[in-house]
């Protein structure tokens, strides 16, 4: 890329995302040096202005859609310079274009096209007349002009099909202007309307509200755009743009017709129209559902992405004997004891559900089990039957003297770990049941080490999340798991495969050699040990080692988030204000503090930059510290609601599981979560659901109605206050 297409892209970033120049063109250069998204932003904050990892994922993914922008320019630009129609105006056009459709518009009337009416008119030799009739001066009628080109042997047999033939010439022109579709484009999308019929309207299908439907496409909320789409892919809607068209013809002809000519006017007329119902109209409704898909897609993407990262960022629940249950009816509910460390130690099948109902003998069985490895919690996955395997818990916790409690937890993706190569690796003596009652223990005890198993778009927590673009929802999420799993951070000495290789600067095949050389050599002692992993050099370690802890290693300060390039710097602190790297492992030094000019001397006498410097003395006052515990904690029940105990007006807690579009699905204690409309999140307006809840959140909650039928409920948090 020449100077010119890195200075247009460096100021195109610094005013997309309102940075600094300087910042631009730092964070390119680590970028080009093959740095990791995480690493910049938590080990390279001086040289980017401390942007944060969003800001940073938003970089990257501009950076590559720019750079790809730009070496289409200079293709478009070689071939039409080859054409020898390369002028100064159209250069200057081509290079000033900001997205990939103003380009191609650019582009089109020089893009080798496949035969069309048009080119097969030129062929014929029509173009001369094509000149005549938009020159609009001929004093003779049109048809008398057309008989000059008239060429049987050319299959030109008469007068009409001369003109006929320039008039397709004239609309491709008219096609081709980039001007003309930039307007028609812009007009179509302010002040076009999306329309939608069923096919068979006799026909009952969840898209019944779209059997007569329009919006104006400029209000399209994202959520009704991927449904529609679905339903046209499903074959049940019929889906079009309502264009304003007069408007539209008008503004042709007055771009067209200088003259007003009777003998070339209609032709021109018809022409303009045969341009815009032929070739302009179908291309422009094409973009644009393109891009109303593409920002609905995004707008999914984006909610998908924050419900992920409120999920892996769950705090964890450590230190306590958990049971899984994997509920089923029919192949009964599979059982799995895990220890406070995550380790397997019971696994066994009770049949409390229809049709087998052997109540008493499950809680026989469950009682033994508590009593044998000390239960403190039951994770109850959501599936199949859990509304009544919920009853049995709850009479159990009635009959036991041990102070058992239980949580229900979204167990989405349990079922594709349990049945994947991975489980199979880790367990390959269990079925795909016990698995998963594994894997839903785990989910409690640890929700970010067990959800890394799972594929992120398997669990469950977007919408339309197969309608998407797959590739860009994967890379979104994908970042999204790094993010999470770098901000906290990850223990060298217990990760699994899984965990590792989403670990800055650890690829899967590298994060399998890490785990085969703790397997073969023991527990790593110091970070540095790191560099005898085959297949991770020092470039790898400069990205991964900040990010791995080792618990009561050789060096306190592995154990830390400090960077071991800025060990140096942080012993020469401690040991400035009288502590020892040993003082990290009874807790921290809680009282270090520097702030103000102090802290600017001591930056520059230890070589470290003040945000950097900040940054190791927050790692020295709370060593490790998980960022999970500021999350709110799980709902812990002992007791259970039914859908008939509920009454309007009732003030519930609850457990937020799930943020769309137009509203929040909120767990209640009941079966169904119940759904706070995005009009009942709060007494003020509000753009998005996000804007006041995430996942995992703790809510008060009303409820407005209940429909035992279809089995809804519907709640409120306005009007509420807040632990009332």
């Amino acid at each position: 890329m020449n100077q010119l297409g890195e200075k247009s892209i460096v100021a195109a970033l610094q005013q997309e995302l309102s940075i600094q120049k300087w910042q631009v063109e730092a964070v390119i250069k680590l970028i080009d040096e093959g740095n990791t998204i995480p690493f910049i932003a938590r080990y390279r904050k001086e040289a980017t202005g401390n942007l944060n990892d969003e800001t940073l994922r938003a970089f990257d993914e501009r950076l590559r859609y720019l750079n790809n922008l730009w070496d289409r320019k200079e293709s478009v630009l070689g071939s039409i310079d080859e054409q020898g129609k390369l002028t100064d105006e159209l250069r200057a056009q081509i290079l000033a274009a900001a997205t990939l459709v103003e380009l191609e518009d650019l582009y089109r009337p020089y893009k080798q096209k496949r035969r069309t009416r048009a080119s097969i008119a030129r062929e014929r030799g029509l173009e001369p007349l094509a000149e005549l009739i938009l020159l609009q001066q001929t004093q003779r009628p049109l048809i008398q002009e057309a008989e000059a080109f008239v060429d049987p042997e050319k299959d030109v047999p008469d007068a009409q099909a001369a003109i006929a033939g320039a008039q397709d010439i004239i609309a491709e022109q008219i096609s081709d202007n980039a001007d003309y579709r930039k307007w028609i484009r812009n007009r179509t999308a302010s002040a076009g309307i999306l329309t939608t019929t069923a096919k068979d309207a006799e026909t009952s299908s969840p898209y019944e509200m779209y059997y007569d439907f329009s919006e104006p496409l400029k209000r399209m909320a994202g959520h009704r755009v991927l449904a529609v789409n679905r339903g046209e892919k499903e074959k049940i809607l019929s889906v079009k743009i309502d264009a304003p068209e007069n408007e539209i013809l008008t503004y042709l002809k007055k771009r067209l017709i200088r003259h007003d000519n009777p003998n070339t006017t209609p032709a021109i007329e018809a022409a303009l129209a045969d341009a815009y119902k032929r070739l302009i109209a179908p291309s422009i409704e094409n973009e644009l559902r393109g891009e109303l898909t593409d920002r609905a897609e995004e707008g999914a993407i984006r909610v998908f992405a924050e419900n992920l990262k409120q999920l892996l960022m769950q705090p964890p629940i450590s230190g306590r004997v958990v049971l899984g249950w994997d509920p089923a009816f029919r192949t009964g509910c599979k059982l799995a004891v895990v220890d406070s460390l995550g380790k397997v130690l019971h696994t066994v099948v009770i049949y409390p559900t229809a049709p087998q109902n052997k109540v008493q003998e499950s809680i026989r069985t469950l009682k033994q089990l508590i009593s044998k490895y000390k239960i403190d919690l039951i994770s109850l996955g959501n599936g199949t039957a859990s509304r009544e395997s919920e009853r049995v818990i709850v009479e159990l916790l009635r009959e036991t003297d041990r102070p058992v409690q239980y949580v229900v937890v979204n167990e989405a993706g349990a079922s594709v770990y349990s049945a994947s190569k991975l489980a199979t690796e880790e367990f390959p003596t269990f079925d795909v049941g016990q698995r998963s009652a594994v894997s839903i223990a785990r989910r409690l005890q640890d929700p970010m080490a067990e959800l890394v198993k799972i594929d992120p778009k398997s669990i469950g927590v977007g919408q339309y999340q197969h309608d998407m673009n797959q590739t860009r929802l994967t890379e979104t999420l994908t970042g999204v798991v790094e993010d999470c799993v770098n901000r906290v951070g990850v223990d060298l000495n217990t990760a699994s495969v899984s965990l590792l290789s989403y670990v800055s600067g650890i690829s899967k095949p590298v994060a399998k050699n890490i785990v085969t050389y703790r397997e073969e050599h023991g527990r790593f002692q110091t970070r540095r040990e790191l560099l005898k992993v085959p297949k991770l050099g020092p470039k790898a370690f400069e990205q991964c080692a900040g990010f791995l802890r080792i618990r009561e290693g050789k060096n306190p300060l592995d154990s830390t988030g400090v960077h071991p390039e800025s060990y140096g710097a942080a012993e020469q602190l401690l040991q400035k204000t009288g502590h020892t790297a040993a003082d990290l492992k009874h807790g921290g030094i809680p009282g270090l503090t520097v702030n103000g000019p102090e802290l600017s001397a001591l930056s520059s006498e230890l070589g470290v930059g003040e945000i950097t410097l900040r940054d190791i003395i927050a790692e020295l006052n709370k060593p490790g510290r998980d960022p999970r515990a500021d999350m709110p904690k799980p709902i812990l029940r002992s007791d259970v609601l039914e859908l008939k105990d509920l009454k309007p007006g009732m003030v519930l807690k609850g457990t937020v599981r799930n943020v769309i579009d137009f509203g929040a699905f909120v767990d209640i204690g009941v079966h169904q979560d119940g759904l706070v409309h995005i009009s009942q999140l709060a007494d003020r307006y509000v753009r998005h659901p996000l804007d006041v809840v995430k996942i995992g959140d703790i809510v008060d909650v009303k409820v407005l109605d209940v429909d035992p039928v279809k089995k809804k409920i519907s709640l409120t948090m306005r009007g509420i206050k807040a632990g009332k």
